[in-house]
Order: structure tokens, then C-alpha cells, then sequence
């Protein structure tokens, strides 16, 4: 196959012709040993050589999301890690989860990090910066195990492991010096978005869920509200499973039927199309737009969904309980809101402690108590934390956008399909 000018064929694929090929451990310092190293056999590190303080252990946990995260550490004394200093991992190195599902994920310890020990499930790479850069290098490595590509790496057998072997003959496209460092940048000024979209959507999230707890309970009003709330069970306010499709419907007629799976964190995710045949009564029952679904069974007890869709030809799964609020009475944006909120989900939680099935019913999910203030009150409240949900979607979406924008960088830059320098 003809490749384009100034390019040219390799191992790894079509490169720029001043581009090289080399193997993991060829970018680690020269005459260093322990350039590529694991943790300590795990007899070598136990629980009694834990200390709470000392010399921090690095383990797998803190690199899997592909940024280095540790909110706690266990340590060892210095006499344990001058015994175990081979698996020492310095400020800058490349820590990878050795063991496991994840496997393969990795990140690089902080320069700000103090040195620490490896755990006996990580290994570490140390790059030689005066000739690459460590952030092109482990770009490369991030980018294997998110393309699920990391298999190559790994050893046969019952328990996932990234052989050492093979992780150091891993052969990998090298640019010159100049052109690592300038991919890095523009890797790097993406990345450091994408941890600033992270971190806002958690901050809102908590703002959110605050909110909630304020306006949900009374603790704060809005504007232009007074007056008494009354504690109402969700049954006075609502009509619970409404509307059947009678048995005359016709068994050739197509619904669009909605499971638990379909539902994520109160957004529909899916459905599937269905003939109506033989189903049991109460998955026949019809949706309309503004019915709030609450979702019964365990572990899907978050699955709940304020149903917004205007066609009539809907119908959900014996997993929820369907509530259809009164006419100016409860507003389905303020009884939905109250089934993330910490109250109702504790009534959930007491109604089926210690049930060797795990759910609850319709007649239960109508004695579930709200409190409620007036219906105009309601309405407000939910307009607030709706504004406040969809704040959080546009940034989850551009959240989304960023990373494919990233996947599309990491594509075009480290193959050399574009070039920077």
C-alpha cells in the first residue's frame, strides 16, 4: 500500500518518516535499574507493615480513572521501604494497575508527590525527560487501555495481569524531543478541560442536592411564599397506576415498553418496541406525558423517570409504580424531585429492610408521605431545580463533546496523521 509523502511503514503502523520506533523500556533513563518495576511479592508487604505515617503506598485505586486520585494513604517505615526500594516510585513516574479488571489504567504521580512505595497490584515506569516526555509516553499508554487494545499486554490466566515482559517490549511510535513535548501541551490543555468540567459538574451536583434539601423540606422558601406545609401521603396527591390497557387491545397493536434497564438516574436511556400479546395486567399499563415512574425493585431504586414524552403509545414494566398527579394539587416535577431527596429514600430503605426480596408495591408507594405546600409553591420549586438540572446536562454534554474531542486529538497526533511541529 502506497503511503503518502514523508511518511512511511512500520511495526506500529504508518508514521512520519523522521518519526522512530522503540520499545517501552528503551525510553527509561540509561544505566538506571528499576526503570520499569513492579510492587513487592505480596508476602514482601503485608498488613503488618502498615504505619499511619512514613512512606505513603501507591496502589492501583489511585491511577484507574487516568488521573492520579488518592483521598487516603497506608504507609510503611523507612526500614521497610529501604527493604522493598526497588518498587520505589518517584514524582513524575508513570503508575500503572497491574492486577485486575482494570488493568492496563494508569496515571503519573504528581510532581508535587512525595516519593512513595508501589503496592504489590502497580508497577511504575520512569521516563528518561532529558529525551522524551513522560506525558507523550504515557498518552500512548492511556490511549491502549481506553481502546481496549491492552490484551497484548497482559498475561493468560484466571486473574487479569500486565505481564512485565511484554510491557517492556511494547513497541511505540517516537517523535523527536520538540514534537513529544508540543503533542503533550495540546493533550495536556484538554485534559486539564476536561478535570475543570469534571470538578464544576461535582460542584453543581452538590449545589443541586443542597438545594433540594433546603426546598424540599421548607427550610428555605422562595420569594413570595408563606404559609403552613402539610405532610400528605404520595396516594392523596396522585392516583397510582391509573390507566390499563384493556384486554380487548388488539395483539398485533405495537407499544414502545419501557424496563428498568431503560431508565438511568431519572433520564430514559432506551426502549423497546413490543406487540402487545399476553403480558401480565400490570405491564399493561399506559403512560401518559407528566406520569412519574417509581421505579419498585432493588438495586434500581434511583431509576425513577418524570415521563415527558407526548405520544400515547407507552406502556412500562412491573419494575415501577406509575404515579399521575392530581390537577392542581401536586406538581409531577415536585413529587419527582422528592424521590432523589434523602427522606423519601429512607422511607424506601425501612420498607424493605431485611425483605428477602428486596421491593416494594404500588399500596406502599401510595403511603409514602411528602410534604407539600401549595401547589404554586410546588410548581416553583421544581422550575428551580429543573433550571438546576439542565445546567448540569449542558455541561455534562460538553463534558461528552470534550472527550471526543480528545479520543479525535489522541488519534490524529500520536499517529502523526497531523503534526504540530
Amino acid at each position: 500500500m502506497e503511503v503518502k509523502h514523508g511518511y512511511k511503514h512500520t511495526e506500529v503502523g504508518v508514521i512520519p518518516r523522521d518519526w522512530e520506533v522503540k520499545s517501552l523500556d528503551s525510553v527509561i533513563p540509561r544505566n538506571v535499574e528499576n526503570g520499569i518495576v513492579d510492587g513487592p511479592f505480596g508476602s514482601n508487604l503485608k498488613t503488618i507493615h502498615y504505619r499511619k505515617s512514613g512512606i505513603p503506598i501507591i496502589t492501583s485505586g489511585y491511577v484507574t480513572e487516568g488521573r492520579f486520585t488518592a483521598d487516603s494513604y497506608l504507609y510503611v517505615d523507612k526500614a521497610k521501604f529501604e527493604e522493598e526500594k526497588r518498587s520505589t516510585v518517584r514524582p513524575g513516574d508513570i503508575v500503572m494497575a497491574k492486577i485486575g479488571a482494570r488493568c492496563g489504567a494508569s496515571a503519573i504521580l504528581p510532581y508535587s508527590h512525595q516519593t512513595g512505595i508501589l503496592s504489590g497490584n502497580a508497577l511504575k515506569i520512569t521516563v528518561d525527560e532529558s529525551r522524551h516526555s513522560t506525558y507523550y509516553i504515557w498518552q500512548h499508554l492511556w490511549a491502549l487501555y481506553r481502546s481496549g487494545k491492552v490484551d497484548q499486554l497482559r498475561t493468560v490466566g484466571a486473574q487479569p495481569a500486565i505481564s512485565m515482559v511484554n510491557l517492556k517490549k511494547y513497541k511505540l511510535p517516537i517523535p523527536p524531543l520538540p514534537e513529544q513535548r508540543a503533542i503533550a501541551a495540546a493533550l495536556s490543555d484538554v485534559d486539564a478541560l476536561i478535570v475543570k468540567l469534571d470538578q464544576l459538574i461535582a460542584k453543581k451536583r452538590d449545589l443541586k442536592q443542597a438545594a433540594m434539601q433546603q426546598l424540599l423540606t421548607g427550610k428555605t422558601r422562595l420569594p413570595g411564599f408563606s404559609g403552613e406545609w402539610e405532610t400528605k401521603q404520595l396516594g392523596d396527591l396522585s392516583d397510582i397506576d391509573p390507566e390499563q390497557l384493556g384486554s380487548d387491545t388488539k395483539q398485533d397493536y405495537e407499544f414502545k415498553y419501557i424496563s428498568l434497564e431503560d431508565v438511568d438516574v431519572g433520564t430514559l436511556q432506551g426502549y423497546t418496541l413490543q406487540v402487545f400479546g399476553s403480558a401480565p395486567s400490570r405491564a399493561r399499563r399506559r403512560l401518559r406525558c407528566g406520569d412519574v415512574l417509581v421505579s419498585t425493585v432493588r438495586p434500581n431504586l434511583k431509576s425513577h423517570l418524570w415521563f415527558q414524552e407526548l405520544s400515547e403509545d407507552w406502556i412500562c414494566s412491573t419494575g415501577f409504580a406509575v404515579v399521575r398527579c392530581k390537577d392542581k394539587v401536586s406538581h409531577p416535577g415536585y413529587i419527582f424531585a422528592h424521590l432523589f431527596a434523602n427522606n423519601f429514600i429512607k422511607q424506601i430503605d425501612t420498607l424493605i429492610s431485611g425483605s428477602n426480596y428486596p421491593s416494594i408495591n404500588s399500596k406502599e408507594v401510595q403511603q409514602l408521605e411528602v410534604p407539600v405546600p401549595s401547589f404554586e409553591e410546588q410548581r416553583a420549586i421544581a422550575e428551580v431545580i429543573m433550571d438546576m438540572n439542565t445546567e448540569i446536562s449542558i455541561l455534562e454534554q460538553r463534558l461528552t463533546k470534550t472527550r471526543a474531542l480528545k479520543h479525535g486529538m489522541m488519534q490524529e497526533l500520536l499517529t502523526g496523521r497531523i503534526r504540530l511541529v
